[in-house]
């Protein structure tokens, strides 16, 4: 496989290592953790709950992301003709092409990383994905898929667009030379932080409606009288879940549109330090294992150079 596969996928493991216990705190706070009994971050277990299923998926998407993205800017900056500097319209849309690509490992592995991290009984990411494959197919798997769809499009957009925007606004008297990547870490990881937390701002709203969507089983209650219910087979009650625009209407009731933001600013600790590093070890392995790439890097320093005299 190439070697971006392979450096997408060590960047985005390492990032989900590192932003694990933040990522954990945001999902509780965007699903309302007051309505699950007994559901608190206890002892280091809790600090890794749901990590399996987004370590191995997120790595996957990671990878698929920053494969999907690299070929679609290619295309896109060709069919452009920008000249030597990239456009950053074409980076942006290329960055939602790579965005919607990831979707079909994006949707399963955040719904049973949700529900795993909303478990009260700290129920593992393995025994959910059975329950829910035995319980609905592969179809469950993707319950909220049109709100995740939506958020990893316009957000990958917007992630590529601010760490390319962010790279060019770096002091010019840092780029007369063409620097070692260890001279440029500092300048990585800050405009990887910025990229992260723009990311998240821009689509905070539909991940709360996704994560709602997805941990509803964990978080209605059968007498909510806003939810229709019909006996099952065993004569107990059984909830119909709620569809995104249910969801947006039951969100907006209980507590207007703050609650759409509510874990905004521990998604955005946790946004600066996942992505600062994600785009640390994508850098580093690029560099070390892919010539074209360290060509490449070199050009475009230069090419930036050159245009701000």
């Amino acid at each position: 496989m190439s070697t971006d596969f392979w450096a997408g996928y060590l960047s985005g493991a390492v990032g989900i290592l590192v932003g694990n216990p933040l990522d954990i705190i945001k999902v509780q706070l965007q699903a309302g953790n007051t309505l699950v009994n007994g559901t608190r971050l206890q002892g280091t277990t809790a600090l890794v709950t749901g990590i399996a299923a987004p370590v191995i998926g997120y790595g996957a998407l990671n990878a698929l992301l920053f494969v999907s993205y690299n070929r679609s800017e290619s295309i896109l900056q060709k069919a452009i003709g920008s000249g030597s500097d990239k456009s950053l319209c074409a980076t942006w849309f290329a960055g939602a092409v790579g965005g919607l690509a990831t979707w079909v490992v994006s949707a399963p592995t955040e719904l049973v990383k949700c529900r795993a991290q909303m478990s009260a009984s700290s129920e593992s990411s393995w025994s959910i994905a059975r329950n829910v494959w035995k319980r609905e197919g592969l179809h469950g798997f993707y319950l909220g898929g049109v709100a995740t769809a939506l958020r990893d499009s316009i957000g990958y957009g917007f992630y590529f667009w601010s760490y390319e925007l962010a790279n060019r606004h770096w002091p010019s008297s840092i780029q007369t030379e063409t620097p070692s990547l260890r001279q440029e870490t500092p300048k990585i990881l800050l405009c990887g932080g910025l990229a992260g937390i723009v990311t998240w701002a821009s689509v905070f709203p539909l991940d709360s409606i996704k994560t709602r969507v997805q941990t509803q089983q964990s978080i209605v209650h059968p007498q909510a009288a806003s939810i229709k219910h019909r006996p099952d087979s065993e004569g107990f009650q059984s909830t119909k879940r709620l569809g995104s625009l249910d969801v947006v209407r039951t969100m907006a009731r209980e507590g207007g549109l703050p609650i759409f933001f509510r874990g905004l600013t521990v998604c955005s600790i946790r946004a600066f330090v996942v992505n600062a590093v994600q785009w640390a070890v994508y850098e580093w392995v690029m560099v070390e294992f892919c010539r074209d790439y360290k060509t490449r890097r070199i050009e475009h320093r230069s090419s930036m150079t050159v245009d701000e005299r």
